[in-house]
């Protein structure tokens, strides 16, 4: 908690105690707890405690608000709710809750946390799971975006292509590999942390607008896995 920023701390606890009092566990995420943060960066918290945090019948909040000139983003749950949540997230292949609580900063530890803190930790060292079918689907997928983006023409095509190639191909080698997926800033990060070289070479070719060596690229990484899927797949 020590290379936390004093005023960020200070924030924290100001807008806990104004917004949620109730709120038992405090983590912070993202990268105020990472110290990657910037001047523009908002605080992702992450709140847990009794369902008398929330207003009505709810158990759970996922929500934006402006706090002394800084933007906040809660995410707030009981201990059950948040178990709920984080399964959905895992059955997405995207588990943020469960990366903020087991990455970010515990700034007040309430009863259950140590629990919870447990579960997300043996969850996301299991990592994704995903039948064959489900594999296959987006190996057709990537196949799919192959075909269009040699075939195109139109230079906001090809642009709008790539992307989605990169997107696809991506999250298809991730998961392959038993890696949890991220979106937007986070897929590129976690396909760095699984191979650099490959991140590199796919951004490379993605930044450059060279459109044939990520085809070439994208044909050799699926090579191993049986090359380009088409015909025959059922979807």
């Amino acid at each position: 908690m020590s290379s936390i920023d004093a005023a960020v701390l200070r924030l924290v606890a100001d807008f806990v105690a104004a917004r949620f009092p109730a709120a038992e566990s405090v983590v912070l995420g993202g990268s105020s707890a990472s110290g990657t943060t910037t001047p523009t960066s908002d605080l992702d918290l992450l709140l847990l405690g009794p369902e008398e945090m929330f207003a009505g019948d709810g158990s759970s909040l996922a929500a934006t608000y402006e706090h002394e000139g800084r933007l906040v983003e809660v995410f707030a749950y009981t201990s059950a709710s948040y178990r709920v949540w984080a399964e959905r997230e895992v059955a997405g292949h995207r588990p943020v809750i469960l990366v903020m609580l087991t990455e970010g900063v515990v700034l007040r530890g309430g009863a259950g946390i140590v629990q919870l803190h447990r579960w997300a930790a043996e969850t996301l060292a299991a990592g994704p799971t995903l039948d064959q079918h489900a594999l296959d689907l987006r190996r057709y997928m990537v196949s799919a975006l192959l075909d269009d983006l040699t075939d195109a023409t139109d230079p906001t095509e090809v642009a709008v292509l790539m992307a989605a190639m990169f997107e696809a191909l991506a999250e298809f080698l991730l998961l392959a590999h038993g890696r949890w997926l991220g979106s937007g800033k986070w897929l590129v990060r976690r396909l760095h942390a699984w191979d650099a070289d490959i991140a590199r070479c796919l951004g490379e070719a993605l930044v450059a607008g060279d459109r044939g060596a990520l085809v070439d690229r994208a044909h050799s990484l699926l090579e191993p896995f049986g090359g380009p899927l088409q015909a025959g797949m059922v979807r």
